[in-house]
């Protein structure tokens, strides 16, 4: 192994914060290394709001399920799928439009995430921690007008940032084999791989500091697949301009 995998594979979500400030040195040099991410056909179609303003990130934490960390980290980011870029660059040349089309909101939207990745792995190189805050979701619109967002872009996630006042224990993930296939998709090492991953979850959730969770993945995956979550999403996007066809 080398020191890039090393780090890739000691990444831990940190949800506690020194208060130390992120230097903007620190955050040009972390979203440039996001920018340096593979992107379709170079649209590069995302952005990034950094929100350090306090009272920002307060009403923002409460629109994401009172999440306290997005209050207490130095820098929340938000990375938001940008079509509105690609849009005016494009109409320098000429008239034009955003297509209606579930391709381009899928390539804005893995654009972001690739950027996002790479970001996170410049972040930890400079002994910094970060955690994805999904639930900027939960109420988008009114992310969307805090944020002064415009038509075609539209929030992902969110992404603290900062000096980790903490050291999880790193979350086991599932057994390589059933996740890597050769040459055709195969369940073949879904039961074993996944019943030991069931007792090795388990086992984290009892065992990490101040650990009480005594469940599997099988049973949080059940537990997901059942809840409908975010069914505002479509509408909203749809308001945003991405109609999804």
């Amino acid at each position: 192994m080398n020191a890039v995998i090393e780090q890739l594979k000691s990444h831990r979500s940190i949800r506690k914060y020194k208060p130390d400030p992120v230097s903007e040195e620190q955050l040009l040099a972390i979203v440039e290394a996001g920018q340096a991410a593979s992107t379709s056909s170079y649209v590069q179609a995302y952005s990034v709001v950094a929100v350090t303003d306090p009272d920002k990130k307060r009403r923002l934490a409460h629109l994401a399920a009172d999440q306290a960390y997005i209050e207490e980290c130095p820098v929340f980011l938000v990375w938001c799928a940008d079509l509105n870029r690609l849009r005016y660059a494009a109409s320098l040349e000429e008239e034009t439009r955003v297509p209606d089309s579930t391709e381009i909101f899928i390539i804005a939207t893995v654009d972001t995430a690739l950027a996002a990745q790479n970001a996170v792995v410049a972040a930890e190189s400079l002994e910094l921690g970060i955690v994805f805050i999904g639930g900027i979701r939960d109420n988008p619109g009114d992310v969307a007008q805090l944020l002064e967002l415009p038509k075609y872009v539209y929030p992902v996630f969110g992404m603290c940032l900062g000096y980790p006042d903490q050291a999880p224990t790193i979350r086991p993930r599932l057994p390589v084999e059933t996740v890597l296939h050769r040459e055709r998709y195969s369940e073949d090492a879904f039961a074993a791989g996944i019943e030991r991953y069931n007792g090795e979850l388990r086992q984290f959730g009892l065992t990490r500091e101040g650990g009480k969770r005594d469940t599997t993945w099988s049973k949080e995956m059940a537990n997901r697949l059942r809840a409908r979550r975010r069914g505002h999403m479509r509408t909203f996007l749809q308001e945003k301009g991405f109609e999804l066809e």
